[in-house]
């Protein structure tokens, strides 16, 4: 029997035999024990988390998967965008085997973004494909890389490279963990948030814009906004599961984005990825003003917003040396969003009027980026 409360609300991916609940609110790592023995057969589980996770969050659920007659390890990595990595992800192939996971039992990932992306990456390989739970302690990894089956680790060469499709079989996502992330954690979280209003939904960019102090200070502001970005997602993933086209809105400004993590090697001191987001997301919409498909209007009103919450916005809001245009550019060629030589990029024409541009000039992309460089 499912205890929902009043504050808490779920979403469902629908995906035939293989759709799945997002349960978003309040006290759900202490209600996981319950919510997962309601929903899966098996009674083993490995959970795999991070250094600076497992302090906090760990014991709660061992001990909540223990009191539903769950047996669990666990296993606590490094924690950042490094630990995305082969390095890492055979230590993690090996506690599951370890912990002899069998078909009903299931994976858990207790972390942000890059716990779960390594750890989903480990159950679709192992066995060729363990059930997998998402208990996300990010608002990043609340809104986006939870949801959806997008595993993966990254490689010398780009972000991601090296990955598959492994949907989720139940996704937690416990509101109260947000109220231990660091203000700059927050907000990179919320650069994902304000991207499914720019995609197609201007209402809710206008309700972000009005409300975001609220959601900042979390209660039911929060939990709406978290909602209505995992439907938001679910919507697309249930459309287009393995971005043939429509997913591919979703990387609203990860083109420019990816580029610029890249460029700071991923050093989270610089930049995290919520932040190339923001500046990505900027980028995209000037440059589909000076590809005079959106006004530049539409452009100063997002980063006008992206600021306001206090995300870096401009190249030059980066500390540190960036490489020159040219070189941004063989790692935007290089992102994943690359088909036949043309690049694919996110454009707008407006607030929440996105679309797949598949055959964008290089040359035009360079030049944009030689322009807004900060040297």
């Amino acid at each position: 029997m499912n205890h929902v409360m009043p504050s808490e609300r779920k979403v469902r991916v629908n995906l035939g035999d293989r759709s799945y609940d997002i349960l978003i609110g309040p006290g759900l790592i202490a209600a996981a024990g319950r919510e997962i023995a309601s929903r899966l057969k098996g009674r083993r589980m490995a959970v795999i988390t991070d250094e600076n996770v497992a302090p906090r969050y760990l014991e709660p659920l061992m001990a909540s998967l223990n009191e539903s007659g769950i047996e669990a390890v666990s296993l606590v990595l490094p924690a950042g965008e490094k630990t995305k990595s082969f390095e890492h992800l055979i230590p993690v192939c090996d506690a599951v085997l370890a912990a002899k996971i069998e078909r009903n039992d299931a994976v858990i990932a207790l972390g942000g973004g890059v716990i779960g992306d390594l750890t989903g990456f480990a159950a679709g390989i192992v066995r060729r494909g363990s059930r997998f739970i998402q208990i996300p302690t990010s608002l990043l990894a609340q809104v986006d890389s939870s949801v959806g089956g997008k595993t993966g680790i990254n490689s010398p060469h780009g972000k991601n490279l090296i990955g598959v499709f492994h949907q989720p079989d139940l996704v937690l996502a416990d509101t109260d963990v947000l109220d231990t992330l660091s203000p700059r954690e927050f907000r990179a979280g919320y650069a994902e948030v304000a991207k499914y209003g720019l995609i197609d939904k201007p209402e809710f960019f206008d309700w972000l814009e009005r409300n975001w102090q609220a959601v900042f200070a979390g209660g039911d502001a929060r939990i709406e906004a978290i909602a209505v970005s995992c439907q938001a997602k679910a919507d697309v993933v249930a459309a287009d599961e393995r971005e043939n086209g429509l997913r591919a809105l979703l990387n609203l400004g990860h083109t420019f984005g990816h580029a610029l993590e890249a460029a700071t090697e991923y050093d989270s001191r610089r930049l995290v990825h919520g932040e190339g987001v923001a500046i990505g997301m900027v980028l995209a919409h000037e440059f589909s003003a000076r590809m005079n498909l959106a006004s530049p209007d539409d452009a100063r009103r997002v980063e006008t917003h992206l600021k306001a919450v206090g995300l870096p916005t401009r190249m030059a809001d980066i500390p540190g040396d960036l490489p020159p245009a040219a070189r941004l550019m063989e790692a935007i060629a290089q992102d994943k969003k690359v088909k036949g030589g043309k690049l694919t990029f996110i454009l707008t024409r407006g607030i929440g009027q996105s679309f797949v541009a598949d055959d964008v000039p290089a040359s035009e992309v360079l030049g944009f980026l030689e322009e807004k460089h900060p040297r």
